[in-house]
């Protein structure tokens, strides 16, 4: 099969198109026939050894996936040659990734592919739907009516916390940095946008909630600002953290417990697979639906893996903001 690999970290060029043997499914697992996968800032974080995971020799990058099976291994019970499905959390721990023609992915990592859902945004929906789902529902129990920020919001989880927080009759917030990001970010559902370019944030968030505060407050930012979003946030608010793993910020203490806050962290591939199935469960049915719709910036054959690795380090790391949603290659 032709796969895109490495042997050890470094920039986007060590990424090489070669040609590797066919995986042959083991326990539990099946064997995809990869039609589409997407790239995401854990990728290229593994890549260049800024986080160290056990890795397979050769390493293929890439969490997420969706195409059809084509052959099972032993005690598979959840699936059968021909399902189509999508997945993510592999390329991580310790399993191979996706980045390839061919894919052996464990069973429980699997999700049916809804009728009518093309790959692409089913790949493009995986890690970001999931994380975003774990961290509002899991985690901060978010609740219909109630006011959730989020910043970026159509970035990759950013557009998902607008979509699913939508979906359930919440009201979400979220920041952009130009005009066509702005009538994007409300055609997801964004009941309120600002532009942080040309408005100030805090002065609109606390007209919005006319000084009542945010409910749950969703940061993507890789350097949080919690003097600023304690401040915004609504009695007994939560707050959520999933990015800035070196981020070392100023934490007031004493207003955060005065306002019976909570705060959340969590990494989404630490999620088990009954945790992670029950995010797919309502992605499936928001995807078949219409009410999820991932926003797909950059569509790149996957032997341009090297590229896609590049553009997505200059708008995570180097936040050139020349992309808008995800990456999606396809072999």
């Amino acid at each position: 099969m032709k796969a895109v690999c490495y042997e050890n970290p470094g920039p986007p060029d060590v990424l090489t198109y070669t040609e590797l043997p066919d995986p042959i499914p083991g326990m539990g697992e099946v064997l995809i026939q990869v039609e589409a996968v997407s790239v995401n800032p854990i990728d290229t974080y593994i890549r260049s050894g800024a986080v160290t995971m056990p890795r397979p020799q050769p390493t293929i990058p890439g969490c997420d996936l969706a195409g059809r099976i084509i052959a099972v291994g032993q005690n598979v019970k959840r699936f059968r040659v021909g399902d189509r499905v999508w997945g993510s959390n592999q390329g991580l721990l310790g399993r191979q990734g996706t980045f390839a023609e061919l894919a052996c992915v464990h069973e429980d990592w699997l999700y049916p592919l809804p009728q009518g859902v093309t790959a692409e945004a089913a790949a493009a929906s995986a890690l970001v739907g999931i994380t975003a789902h774990l961290g509002l529902f899991r985690c901060a129990k978010l609740q219909q009516g109630e006011v959730v920020f989020v910043n970026g919001g159509t970035g990759g989880v950013g557009s998902m916390v607008v979509q699913m927080s939508r979906a359930i009759g919440a009201i979400p917030i979220t920041t952009v940095g130009s005009a066509e990001k702005a009538e994007l970010a409300r055609k997801l559902g964004a009941v309120h946008v600002i532009n942080y370019r040309s408005e100030d944030v805090v002065d609109r968030i606390r007209a919005i909630t006319q000084g009542q505060g945010v409910h749950v407050w969703y940061e993507t930012l890789r350097e949080p600002d919690f003097v600023r979003t304690v401040d915004l946030l609504a009695f007994r608010g939560r707050m959520i953290v999933m990015a800035g793993r070196q981020a070392q910020p100023i934490f007031p203490v004493g207003p955060f417990y005065t306002k019976d806050l909570t705060l959340y962290g969590f990494a989404m591939f630490r999620a088990s697979p009954e945790e992670q199935r029950v995010c797919a469960d309502d992605m499936n049915r928001w995807l078949q639906e219409g009410k999820l719709q991932p926003v797909i910036g950059v569509t790149l054959p996957l032997k341009e893996a090297a590229a896609a690795h590049r553009l997505q380090e200059e708008n995570t790391i180097g936040k050139a903001g020349t992309l808008t949603g995800k990456i999606v290659l396809k072999p």
